[in-house]
């Protein structure tokens, strides 16, 4: 039995047939990580013990009859900025190599809770700043489709461990896109919930204001299985909103037929490859054809999300980043005559050149004389990109588009700031709004993966799941 292609949901279901055992399951994910991982470099860490103690205790609760719960059985990577205790916790970073929580996140509580195995850390863009993961300390993750290429960022440990079997599902951070795109470049299903539906305690923050916990999975029955597993209440978040938990999986077969698929003007009248653009009026049209109906909407102030974004976002991580003082926690610098130097000396050795730039731009943001001419100014136009969303799903239950702008490029391919900045146009709005979104593959283009955007309303992910489940289900075996 070729284990580690079968589904999350399939290795759940022949576990408890005991067909297979726990044990085995996590086996062969380690074997396959530990014949291709030199290549892809997707995890920063491996908890190659741990993980299979679990799956012995998981066997035994079988064995002796106990229910188990959802996620049992289930090979599971996590995102290296969500603490997990007594395991290294990295955020992809210098400054925190060789820093261990001692205690877990609320999603990592919650997926021991359901019986998942946690398989290991994955790879990152340093504190999650970037679009490929190139920006990490340990080293640039590949894209297992072609290992040229990069998987996405900043989640792209995460999406390439999926693509490449090394874990049947696993767990990243969206802030403007860390989520799905690199499921778009990787050929994976990535989600970006609701700000507010996953809680965010003990992970490690970029912008507070925009951070969000979702899924991969190769299908989207099983990214909807893992957000099933980590959504709700978390007392010990107060962003986290206290609302009953929907049966995803009850509910994603429903059908479609006269949902309407909101298509935003200004999404399609951006320049992008022929081909890829192509592929996703492909998709769009099989929706047509599976009884929707097709809306158009405008999203007027759209052209002002990237910048917008940069502005919040660098300004809200330029102040978590301040913990980071060579004091407390973290790298600390050798040789240092006084505490400024110990100071500038620590984080100037410790931090990449992306997190000093972005530092740098936040920390401008909120100076004095251009806090109200930037900071406070992005505010205002993020209420007016929120406010465009909210009227377009007066008319739409799901708006459709690209994910990305472009196919995969090569590592070390985008040198400018700039330009990688615009890897992320089409998805930081979906974060500036607290809405829900989530890129599928929805075919190749020079046998690499052009990703769908399906975006919801707040707390509408069962609407972005049936679509998206129906769609997949029509394309059959693209992936």
């Amino acid at each position: 039995m070729d284990i580690i292609s079968l589904s999350a949901i399939e290795m759940r279901e022949k576990l408890l047939k005991k067909e297979i055992s726990c044990r085995e399951i996590v086996k062969a994910h380690l074997d396959n990580i530990e014949k291709i991982e030199p290549e892809i470099n997707a995890f920063i860490t491996l908890t190659r013990e741990e993980a299979l103690e679990k799956a012995d205790k998981v066997d035994e609760k079988i064995r002796n009859g106990q229910e188990v719960g959802i996620l049992a059985g289930i090979p599971i990577a996590v995102k290296d900025n969500i603490s997990t205790k007594g395991i290294r916790t990295t955020c992809g970073s210098r400054m925190l190599e060789n820093y261990i929580p001692p205690f877990n996140a609320t999603v990592v509580e919650k997926i021991e809770e359901e019986d998942g195995i946690i398989i290991g850390k994955t790879n990152m863009d340093e504190f999650a700043m970037g679009s490929s993961t190139e920006t990490s300390y340990f080293g640039p993750t590949r894209n297992p489709i072609d290992t040229t290429r990069v998987p996405g960022g900043s989640s792209g440990g995460s999406a390439a461990a999926v693509r490449a079997k090394e874990a049947a599902v696993a767990l990243g951070t969206d802030t403007g896109g860390s989520i799905r795109e690199p499921a778009s470049f990787c050929g994976v299903v990535g989600i970006k919930p609701t700000y507010g539906l996953v809680s965010r305690y003990g992970v490690v923050p970029m912008a507070n204001s925009l951070d969000q916990v979702g899924p991969f999975g190769r299908n989207v029955l099983d990214a909807a299985l893992l957000l099933q597993a980590v959504s709700g209440h978390d007392p010990k978040d107060s962003t986290s909103m206290d609302l009953e938990v929907v049966d995803y999986l009850r509910q994603i077969e429903d059908d479609i037929k006269g949902m309407v698929i909101g298509i935003p003007k200004e999404y399609m009248e951006v320049e992008i490859d022929k081909n890829l653009k192509d592929k996703i009026l492909n998709a769009i049209n099989l929706f047509e054809d599976l009884g929707t109906k097709l809306e158009e909407v405008s999203l007027p102030h759209l052209k002002y999300s990237l910048p917008d974004y940069y502005i919040i976002s660098t300004s809200e991580l330029s102040s978590n980043l301040s913990r980071f003082d060579g004091i407390r926690y973290g790298y600390r610098a050798e040789n240092y005559n006084s505490l400024d130097e110990l100071y500038k000396k620590s984080r100037s050795e410790a931090f990449g050149d992306e997190v000093k730039r972005r530092i740098m731009l936040g920390t401008y943001s909120l100076s004095k004389g251009h806090a109200d001419e930037y900071y406070k100014k992005a505010l205002k136009v993020r209420t007016l990109i929120k406010n465009d969303f909210d009227k377009a799903f007066e008319k739409a239950d799901v708006l459709v588009g690209p994910t990305a702008p472009t196919l995969p490029f090569k590592i070390g391919e985008i040198t400018d700031p700039v330009t990688m900045y615009k890897a992320d146009s089409f998805t930081v709005a979906i974060n500036l709004a607290g809405i829900c979104a989530l890129s599928m593959p929805c075919g190749y283009v020079e046998g690499l993966p052009v990703g769908l955007q399906i975006i919801g309303d707040r707390f509408k992910e069962i609407n972005i799941l049936k679509a998206a489940y129906a769609l997949e289900k029509r394309l059959g075996g693209v992936r």
